[in-house]
This record gives structure tokens, sequence and C-alpha cells, in this order.
């Protein structure tokens, strides 16, 4: 899809999209249940429809009405007999591993785009501690259980959606378990979003100590209705508009959200006063936008930048090509990027949304100011299928054409 649009300041008030974060994990901890549950807040997009699709692999049976998922059945210890696809997934894929690792068959895992080149290296050598059947060809992904309870390490600086993973399957288990992470602990806050989930459906771990989870074993998820909060990630592009000219009020947002996206308040801010330093390392979905808005401002640099690289997309890398276009040269090291400001200016060639849903939306920003269009914007169907309808709400001026 190619997306035009012209410069426009965006004004109006809009509803945040619920929060796809949230959204997986109360899906999951409603499948695991066995329900009924009614999970409300639920707006179609292809991350959302792959962790659907893996509970459905699980037995589990779910009725899809406008924003409402009901789901009831399923099986968590049994073993999908045919390939599981996670789509472009990495939260999905991330997340079931350890759940498809409780059956005693093999699973095979398959996804599109760069999916399987995301590093999975965490559950790898914990199969391989333990025995179990972990293999990976080009684009599949091969495990057997039976896992068991015990105590797991993992490394602190890595994705928290291995941590999620386990967070999910080891309460299931009749004995307690531990999660030792060696520190830092990056994004934190996404561990305590999992177990703000799972206490909702009656499942609770405790931290013993600021790096070390103690899980106990023998819980059931019990069913309850719940309802996803706002998106605070996706919030960030639409307030994003305030640093460019607009005036944009986000509603839907809970002030005392666990969300470590909530951050880009306060980095907005800075971002306004001057050239700041930003550490994304607890927040990095935040990148994309906080370059683009860098660039259009005062400049500034990211630091915590190392896993944008394991994205959708080289998000550093692919940002910093398509700000090169808009004539703003970036700086990149191994965890540090360096955006000059002040220098923005029309593209004469369109820009790249890199099958990267966030660089597209970060990306659109920049266009509501100088013009241009991007081809590849069908990204943002993968996490805010509306976003484009959400914009031209405010004022901004989009026409979009299907390849």
């Amino acid at each position: 899809m190619k997306a035009i649009i012209k410069p426009g300041a965006a004004r109006g008030a809009v509803s945040a999209p619920p929060s796809k974060s949230m959204g997986h994990r109360m899906l999951i901890c409603a499948g695991l249940s066995g329900g009924p549950c009614r999970v409300e807040g639920i707006i179609p997009s292809e991350d959302l429809q792959a962790t659907l699709d893996c509970l459905s692999a699980l037995g589990v049976e779910y009725d899809w009405q406008g924003d409402t998922v009901t789901l009831r059945g399923g099986d968590v210890f049994s073993s999908p007999k045919e390939p599981v696809c996670c789509r472009e997934s990495g939260s999905t894929l991330r997340f079931f591993v350890p759940l498809f690792l409780l059956g005693k068959q093999k699973v095979t895992l398959t996804g599109k785009g760069r999916l399987m080149e995301r590093p999975l290296e965490v559950y790898q050598n914990l199969c391989r501690e333990r025995t179990l059947l972990f293999g990976r060809e080009e684009d599949k992904l091969y495990v057997r259980g039976p896992l068991q309870p015990g105590l797991y390490s993992l490394p602190g600086d890595v994705s928290s959606q291995f941590v999620t993973g386990l967070l999910f399957a080891l309460p299931l288990m009749e004995a307690g378990s531990v999660i030792s992470l060696t520190p830092p602990v990056e994004s934190r806050p996404y561990i305590e979003m999992t177990r703000q989930a799972q206490a909702l459906f009656g499942v609770e771990s405790v931290w013993t100590d600021e790096n070390t989870l103690r899980v106990f074993g023998g819980q059931r998820y019990q069913p309850r209705d719940v309802r996803v909060e706002g998106d605070w990630s996706n919030a960030a592009f639409l307030e994003g508009f305030n640093l460019l000219g607009g005036s944009v009020q986000v509603e839907n947002l809970i002030e005392n959200s666990l969300q470590g996206d909530k951050i880009y308040k306060e980095y907005y801010e800075m971002l306004q006063n001057g050239c700041p330093t930003l550490d994304i390392s607890q927040c990095p979905d935040l990148g994309p936008v906080l370059m683009a808005l860098a660039a259009a401002g005062q400049g500034a640099t990211l630091t915590g930048t190392r896993r944008l690289k394991i994205k959708e997309s080289d998000r550093g890398a692919a940002m910093a090509q398509e700000l090169a276009k808009l004539g703003v040269q970036c700086a990149l090291e191994e965890d540090r990027i360096t955006i000059p400001g002040g220098q923005l200016k029309a593209p004469r060639e369109p820009l790249f949304g890199h099958n990267d849903h966030r660089v597209v939306m970060a990306l659109s920003l920049l266009l509501s100011r100088v013009g241009g269009v991007i081809e590849d914007a069908q990204a943002v169907r993968k996490s805010f299928p509306g976003f484009f309808d959400t914009i031209r709400s405010l004022g901004i001026q989009v026409e979009t054409h299907e390849a």
C-alpha cells in the first residue's frame, strides 16, 4: 500500500486504541482458563490474530464480535499436530513456546517476514539444559516437552517476552518454579503487565528480590470477563503531532498504567526543551517515533538502542535510511543513535516502511510537516489498522492506494 500525505497540522481529540501488549496477555490468560471469558477492547490486527490462531491450535474456541472476543474450551497440555503459524508476531512466538512445551509431542511453529530470524537462544539454551527438543530451520521451529518445574536462569538484558512465556506456563505445573534474571533487567514494565494480567485471572507470582520471581505451582487460570486498557505505545504517535505544531488530545489512557511506554510524555517534554539524551532500554518501541521527533526538532541522542536491531526491521538503521531522504544524517553505534535536528526537508523520493508498523507511523508524522509518499505503508495493519483513518479524523490529508 502507498500512503500519500500532505502537510498539515493535526487537531482534535481521539481515543487511543486498546493496548496490543495487554491484549495478547489477556487473550492468553482467558484461553488458558477454559472459559467462557469475554475480553473486550480487542481490535483486529495481524499480531492479535496470531495469538488467537495459537490458542485455536490448543483447542480453544473463540467468537470475535466487534471489539469483544469470547473464548472457551481448550487443553493446554495437548500438542497441535499441524504446524502453527505465528505470522509476524514476535510476542506470540515467544509467549507460546513454553506453552507448547507443556505437551509431550513435537510441535512445529512457523512464521512470516523476519519472524524466524528473531533471537530465540534463551529458549534454545533452556531446552538444551533440560534435554528437550528445540530445533530450528530457516522458516520453522520444532519443540517438544514436557517442560518441568524448577530453576530457570535467564539473562535480564534480552527481551522480557521470554520471561512472560515462562510466566504463562510454569504456574500450570504441580510444583513451583523460580525465574532468576541476571541483571540488568530490561523491559521490566512488560513483566509487570504480564503479572497484572495473570492476577486478574487468579494466577500469582512474587518477587523475592529485584531479580528473582517465585512462581507457585498447581495454579489454574480462572474465567473472567475483562477489558483491555488504552495503548500508550500507539498514543505516542498521536501525541507526537503536538511537537509538530498540532493540538491533539488522546483519551482512553489510564494514568497509573504499568505500560512502560507512557514515559513518552516525559521524553516529549525533554525534546521540546533541548537536545536530550534519552534511554530507551526499557521502552524500545518508542525508538522510531523519538528519532522522528528529534529530527524534526532540536535533535537527541538515544541510548539503549541495541535491541532495535531485532524488531520487525532493524529499526535504527531503517529510520536512519529514511531520515537521510529527509536531509537528516544519523550516527549509528552499537547501543547509541545520535539524531541531529533542524535539517528536515521534503523528500525527493518515496519513503519506505521496511515492513514495520512503527517505522510507517513515525514517518507519517514527519510527512505531515513536509509532505511525501510512504511505500509499504500496509505494515500499520500489524498493530494499528485504523491509523490512517485516525489521523484523517485529526485533519491530516492522507490518500492510500493498494499496490
